[in-house]
């Protein structure tokens, strides 16, 4: 099994970022052969200052490095392999305008403004498609939103494949996880965790200190019942059903066995425990990410070294491909 897998080159990542991506990918490094890269290409199709993306890409470096990415897979950012953008370039003759106008995402993040979006922002799938061909990926983990861009990759591939009369690209699978539990806002049980929320108190970032973590739990929303027996019963709760999930997606428990543990206590007992775990599991991590900024120069470094590795994957499929299709390599 070959596993690749790319994530926006964001900073300032929360809770919901590690719980719902971050872990999951440490685990898939003893699945098999991962390649985990920054998408910073794909930040490009945005607006984004250069300085903002330089610094952003080496942070989420710094923090997947300190959540236990380490030689076992491999790990660059996407610009420092040449070859995503020249397959890219030649998936473009393949891919379709009718293939790419049913996109989803193009729709959404265009809106009605789609005369003035850039190329970029509709072409992105192709480069999509050239990250996990290029390495002749068998599975590539997906969330529902990204499982249409999957379905275009293996469109790409097929096409590709009879067009030249050729078997280079096995179609990739896409590999979901159920255990990837979906982590809400601290102070809206309705809304997603996210960096964009006005409200610090919202979220966890993983650079919070012990005092700043154990405070926003305090401080989260919940309400006056007590917990159930059932974690089913937390249905009509969103607030109370959020904490229960970060509680077992902390302590890789099954929110139901928390339930039992506290049921029939309330929050005024639940919140200390949970604040306990919350630090007892971040502040580790949070050590290694800052010792790791302090050294911005050995996490470049770290990418450089990922990045030989991803380049010599990708070498042989990127020459097959321009073979066939008539280039002179």
């Amino acid at each position: 099994m070959r596993v690749v897998s790319g994530i926006q080159t964001t900073g300032n990542l929360h809770l919901g970022n590690y719980l719902g991506a971050i872990r999951q990918w440490v685990k898939m490094q003893d699945q098999g052969e991962c390649l985990f890269f920054l998408a910073d290409l794909h930040a490009l199709t945005g607006n984004v200052s250069p300085q903002e993306l330089a610094n952003s890409t080496i942070e989420m470096a710094a923090t997947l490095l300190a959540a236990g990415i380490d030689d076992r897979a491999i790990l660059f950012n996407q610009a420092r392999v040449p070859a995503h953008a020249e397959l890219c370039w030649i998936l473009n003759g393949t891919a379709r305008m009718g293939w790419l106008n049913r996109m989803t995402q193009w729709k959404d993040k265009a809106g009605k403004n789609r005369e003035s979006a850039s190329v970029g922002l509709f072409a992105y799938p192709v480069l999509q498609a050239a990250d996990v061909l290029v390495y002749k990926a068998t599975h590539v983990p997906v969330g529902e939103d990204q499982k249409q861009h999957l379905e275009l990759a293996r469109d790409i591939a097929t096409k590709f494949n009879l067009d030249f009369d050729v078997e280079l690209f096995p179609l990739p699978e896409p590999l979901i996880s159920k255990a990837a539990p979906r982590i809400m806002s601290l102070r809206d049980g309705q809304a997603k965790m996210s960096k964009s929320d006005p409200s610090d108190l919202s979220r966890i970032n993983l650079i919070d200190d012990d005092d700043t973590i154990a405070q926003k739990i305090r401080k989260s929303k919940s309400d006056a019942d007590l917990l159930p027996d059932s974690f089913d019963a937390l249905a009509e709760r969103p607030e109370a059903k959020n904490l229960v999930t970060i509680y077992a997606a902390l302590a890789e428990r099954t929110p139901q066995s928390v339930v039992e543990e506290y049921a029939g206590k309330g929050f005024g007992a639940f919140k200390p425990a949970l604040a306990d775990l919350a630090v007892s599991v971040l502040s580790p991590m949070r050590g290694r990410l800052v010792k790791l900024l302090d050294d911005r120069t050995a996490v470049g470094a770290e990418l450089a070294k990922g990045a030989a590795r991803a380049q010599a994957l990708a070498a042989p499929t990127l020459k097959a491909a321009q073979q066939a299709v008539g280039l002179q390599v």
